[in-house]
């Protein structure tokens, strides 16, 4: 089955997704931010528009100051209206301040207090 029959089924491009769900207004702006190294997708940076979306991956993108995490909960059919794209993804709530570094989380696990080779 070639890739175009795939599209919008079971992936979809990255400039596209966020078009959709109306991070910003055209699409051209979408493919910038994606460009210009400031997304990850799944904590990974990337710099490619055509980067493929599914459901359940999840994006972290800069917006007015602040981080947005967020949940890809459906592909977009069209580009709808503000509560129609709302229902494309899910808010991931922030980590409280302070807590990167130090703190354990699922991911990643507080690291041994104790030194190797010690005695």
């Amino acid at each position: 089955m070639p890739a175009c029959d795939l599209e919008d089924r079971d992936w979809q491009r990255l400039d596209k997704w966020l078009w959709c769900a109306r991070f910003l207004k055209s699409r051209a702006d979408c493919a910038r931010l994606v460009g210009a190294g400031m997304l990850r997708l799944n904590r990974r940076p990337t710099e490619k528009p055509h980067a493929h979306v599914r459901v359940g991956d999840v994006l972290t993108l800069p917006f007015a100051g602040r981080v947005r995490v967020v949940e890809v909960l459906a592909l977009a059919g069209r580009r709808g209206p503000a509560a129609e794209a709302r229902r494309l993804y899910r808010e991931i709530a922030p980590a409280p301040a302070g807590a990167c570094g130090e703190e354990e989380t699922a991911a990643y696990p507080a690291p041994d207090p104790t030194p190797t080779g010690s005695a």
